[in-house]
């Protein structure tokens, strides 16, 4: 049987591979589970590279995982958007955490923005899976094609096909962390506070509210596009909450400041992942189907130890 050790050492970066392809914080949990029985069943020393034999694995398990999801996906209730992944960190200034570790920067980092993640959901699975595995991983042409059952040069095509389609579509940011950072408290504090105009000087004028309920809540079922639009919706969204029961928190969603919503006592729960650009938000993407939070204890994310709001 292979080693545990070989496993677990490169279980972090398996799972970051499995949720760039699937999107799925629960797909790339069984994912991991199913290369690991195969990983068992493995004769030892079978495997020269362990790493490179289970990253072809998972990748595998994930491709055909995104093969069969897509008409699902076809048939899906509003826009679709991936399971977010929430961080509570320990806080520090106004609640949020510091700059990820190098080893968690692995797992979390801006391939993994639910905005990028969202674009990346309208290329093939092929193109998708040839993309992530060698633009974020540095995984040789030739390995990808044994993935997809691809030629190694209809691999490279595939990627360069979706390098092009990403830079085209993938939403305006900045990437300095501490404007983002201040862009969302600015955000939060004009939601509070009621304050319609301070609200408008925080978004981009074309800014874009993106709402994923799945049919389970109520959420928009079209994106919502312009500042006033965005505004007046986010002001309706908050008269609609219970201060009494409601905690907002300021959290990690997908590696960058972001804002989780939860009632521990109705068991509700919403994630908002930010894009910002240039002091502004460009985009908001809002996870509301409670099949894609299952992951999330609300009790934990609205605890008394990490800042609080409502």
């Amino acid at each position: 049987m292979a080693a545990l050790a070989d496993f677990e050492e490169h279980r972090k970066k398996l799972w970051a591979v499995a949720y760039r392809i699937t999107g799925s914080v629960a797909d790339a949990d069984d994912a991991l589970q199913e290369a690991w029985l195969r990983w068992q069943s493995l004769p030892e020393g079978e495997a020269a590279n362990p790493a490179a034999y289970l990253t072809t694995v998972v990748s595998r398990i994930c491709y055909d995982q995104l093969t069969s999801a897509r008409a699902r996906r076809e048939t899906y209730v509003g826009p679709w958007l991936p399971e977010p992944v929430v961080t509570a960190a320990a806080a520090s200034g106004a609640g949020f955490a510091a700059v990820p570790s190098p080893e968690d920067q692995v797992t979390l980092d801006e391939s993994v923005g639910l905005a990028l993640m969202a674009v990346l959901e309208r290329l093939t699975p092929a193109e998708r899976t040839a993309l992530i595995l060698h633009d974020v991983f540095a995984v040789p042409f030739g390995d990808i094609a044994e993935v997809v059952g691809r030629t190694s040069m209809s691999v490279r095509q595939l990627a360069s096909r979706a390098r092009k389609r990403v830079r085209a579509e993938a939403p305006r940011r900045s990437v300095d962390r501490n404007e983002h950072r201040r862009t969302v408290e600015a955000f939060l504090s004009a939601v509070l506070e009621g304050d319609f105009e301070a609200l408008l000087t925080t978004l981009d004028p074309d800014v874009t509210w993106c709402s994923d309920g799945g049919g389970k809540v109520t959420a928009a079922r079209r994106p919502v596009v312009g500042s006033g639009k965005v505004a007046r919706f986010v002001q309706g969204v908050a008269r609609g909450l219970d201060p009494a029961t409601m905690r907002m928190v300021l959290r990690e969603v997908n590696g960058a400041p972001g804002l989780v919503f939860s009632d521990p006592e109705g068991g509700r729960l919403m994630v908002l992942a930010f894009t910002v650009h240039d002091g502004r938000i460009t985009e908001v993407d809002l996870v509301a189907n409670p099949d894609k939070l299952r992951h999330l204890d609300p009790r934990t994310l609205a605890s008394t130890s990490a800042p609080a709001y409502l």
